[in-house]
C-alpha cells in the first residue's frame, strides 16, 4: 500500500511530465484501435464477398433465350457449377431501383428494363473452377461482359495485408516511441529523488522497493493511456457507424459486436502494461543498479 502512495505521489508531483506520457501512450493505443477496426471490417467483407455468387455473366440485349438456355445447359454438364441463378431484365430494374431508392429520382427515371442486361449468377463447385468457367462463357458470342468475383477478393485481401503491413510498421514506431517517452520520464523522476533514494538506501531500503514504485509509475502511465485511447477511438467508431452502416448497406460489417470491443479493450491493456514494465525497467536497472 505504501508502495502504491509513493507511486501516486510522484505521478502528482509531476502533472505535466505524466500527461506527456498518458499522451504518448494514447496515441499509440488509439492508432492500435482504429487498425483493429479496420482489420476486422475488411476480414467481414472478405468474408461476405465470397459468400456471394463468384462470377456474374451478362448477356447482350439481342441475346435469344434459347441461345441462354443453352449456355446454361453446358455450364452445368461441366459438373463444375453448384449453381446458376438467371437475372432478367424486370428483375435487374428492381434491383437497380431498391439499391439507388436514397438517390436522385431522375436518375432511375432515366433507366428502364430494356437498358439493363440479362445475366446469370455462377457459384463454382470448387473456387478454382472459376477461371476455367469464366474463360468458357467468354467464348460465347451472346456474353458481353464477364465479372469475376475472385478478383475483386484477390484485391480485397492484397489491400488488406498492404494495411496490416504499414500499420504493424507504424504501431511498432509509436510503441517504441511511447518506451522511449517514459523511459526519459522516469530517468527524469529518477535524478530529481536522487538524495530521497541515497537517504533510503543509508536506512536500509532494499533495491526492489526503491525501484517499484517507478515501475508501477511507468504501468499507470501504459494503462491510463491504453484506456483513454481506446475510449476515444470506440466515441469515433460510435460517432460514426451510422454514417458506415449506410456507406456499406448490404454487407454487415457495423455495428461491430461488443466481445471484439472489450477484447481488444483487454489486450490493449495488457500490451500497455507490458509495455510500462518495460520501459521502467530500462530506467530503474540502468540508474538504480
Amino acid at each position: 500500500m505504501k508502495i502504491l502512495k509513493t507511486t501516486w505521489h510522484n505521478i502528482r508531483r509531476s502533472p505535466y511530465q505524466a500527461f506527456a506520457a498518458i499522451f504518448i501512450i494514447l496515441q499509440t493505443f488509439f492508432v492500435i484501435s482504429i487498425f483493429a477496426y479496420v482489420v476486422a471490417g475488411s476480414a467481414k467483407t472478405i468474408s461476405y464477398l465470397e459468400s456471394l455468387p463468384q462470377a456474374h455473366i451478362f448477356f447482350r440485349n439481342d441475346a435469344d433465350q434459347e441461345d441462354i438456355d443453352l449456355l446454361k445447359k453446358k455450364l452445368e454438364e461441366t459438373g463444375k457449377v453448384s449453381e446458376i441463378k438467371f437475372t432478367s431484365q424486370e428483375e435487374a430494374l428492381k434491383i437497380y431501383i431498391e439499391r439507388t431508392k436514397d438517390e436522385d429520382p431522375l436518375l432511375r427515371e432515366l433507366v428502364t428494363a430494356s437498358t439493363l442486361p440479362t445475366s446469370f449468377s455462377i457459384t463454382a463447385i470448387d473456387p478454382d473452377y472459376l477461371a476455367e468457367i469464366v474463360e468458357m462463357v467468354k467464348t460465347s458470342p451472346i456474353v458481353y461482359q464477364t465479372v469475376f468475383l475472385k478478383d475483386v477478393v484477390s484485391k480485397l485481401v492484397d489491400w488488406t495485408d498492404a494495411i496490416r503491413r504499414v500499420g504493424v510498421i507504424l504501431i511498432a514506431f509509436l510503441a517504441l516511441d511511447s518506451i522511449f517517452i517514459i523511459v526519459i520520464i522516469i530517468n527524469i523522476k529518477i535524478s530529481q529523488k536522487k538524495e530521497d533514494i541515497n537517504i533510503m538506501r543509508l536506512i536500509g531500503a532494499g533495491g526492489w522497493y526503491i525501484r517499484w514504485p517507478f515501475i508501477l509509475e511507468g504501468v499507470s502511465y501504459g494503462i491510463i493511456g491504453a484506456v483513454i485511447g481506446w475510449a476515444l477511438s470506440f466515441g469515433a467508431l460510435w460517432y460514426s457507424t451510422p454514417l458506415l452502416v449506410s456507406y456499406f448497406k448490404e454487407i454487415p460489417i457495423f455495428p461491430l459486436s461488443w466481445v471484439f470491443l472489450a477484447g481488444l479493450l483487454l489486450g490493449e491493456v495488457l500490451l500497455a502494461i507490458v509495455l510500462g514494465i518495460l520501459s521502467s525497467f530500462l530506467a530503474v536497472f540502468r540508474y538504480l543498479k
